[in-house]
């Protein structure tokens, strides 16, 4: 089996670099297939674009290799059931060893959907035919992360997410007390002094923290919308362009697995170091005392 996926591997870089080359012009904003009438909303309607369809149908794979993998669950897992508990093994020590036991046991629920969901969503937008196949006129699938509007959605869902888990551990006094109050243990007349300083660390940190959101959309939106960009450019070099698109192809498969983990442990941190603590990683208990960290 593991023979025959390497001799079949050029072939579908070749193919993919071919269904590639056949997509008119990669744009920054997904075309419409068709509009939904909402019910009970007279006058609207909701649109969907390829990239949603795209998106549904990484769901569609997950969710039935996830069933395919439990409908049967063994003692001693093998096949399958053995693909995906080591999958999700590697990546909860990976998720333990980025934030501590506390929040990987909590929160890993969160961290392990998003990674698969990006890197299957990666994957399957370099499969033949996608950019191909196309629907009065429009191409009927698209790389769902090459449309910012499903980025965004990753990095604002996470934020609200962020600020409710936030709220939850430390609660809005502690928060705000240790976003602008003074650090470092500092007592009497220099605690006061450099209040104007602390406030001002403050105002930093929230300013990074309203950014974060945006950055990991755009992290993830221009990578993958500008490997495709550049596929389709090579592949348009001549006649045999597609042979020059196949480094970027296999480029592509790894960019795909990168973005994700990049997605996960940017993610990961950003929760760590705002209700992570020396006791988290100890004992795996929740954080006694938990501290922001700029």
């Amino acid at each position: 089996m593991k023979t025959l996926i390497c001799k079949l591997a050029p072939v579908f870089l070749a193919m993919g670099s071919v269904a590639q080359a056949s997509e008119e012009k990669l744009t920054t904003d997904a075309p419409v297939l068709w509009d939904i009438p909402i019910p009970f909303w007279p006058g609207h309607s909701l649109p969907v674009t390829n990239s949603m369809l795209m998106l549904l149908l990484a769901v569609i794979i997950i969710t039935v290799v996830l069933r395919l993998a439990t409908r049967k669950m063994e003692r001693i897992p093998h096949g399958l059931q053995n693909l995906v508990e080591w999958v999700f093994e590697t990546l909860y020590n990976f998720v333990e060893g980025l934030t501590g036991k506390y929040i990987a046991r909590k929160y890993f629920w969160y961290f392990a959907t998003v990674f698969i969901l990006i890197f299957v969503s990666n994957i399957i937008g370099l499969i033949p035919g996608v950019g191909e196949i196309t629907y009065q006129g429009k191409p009927l699938l698209r790389g769902v992360n090459a449309d910012m509007n499903t980025t965004v959605f990753l990095g604002f869902f996470y934020a609200i997410l962020w600020f409710i888990w936030v709220m939850k551990e430390q609660g809005p006094w502690h928060f705000i007390t240790h976003t602008f109050g003074p650090k470092g243990g500092l007592t009497g007349a220099l605690k006061y002094a450099l209040l104007p300083i602390f406030f001002f660390v403050g105002v930093i940190e929230i300013v990074s923290i309203c950014i974060r959101p945006v950055a990991l959309a755009a992290r993830l939106f221009g990578n993958i919308f500008a490997g495709e960009t550049v596929l389709e450019v090579m592949t348009n070099t001549g006649a045999l362009g597609f042979l020059t698109t196949l480094p970027f192809m296999a480029l592509e498969l790894l960019v795909a697995f990168v973005q994700a983990l990049v997605f996960l442990m940017l993610t990961a941190v950003f929760l760590k170091t705002q209700i992570g603590s020396e006791e988290d990683e100890e004992e795996g208990n929740k954080p006694r005392n938990p501290l922001p960290r700029s």
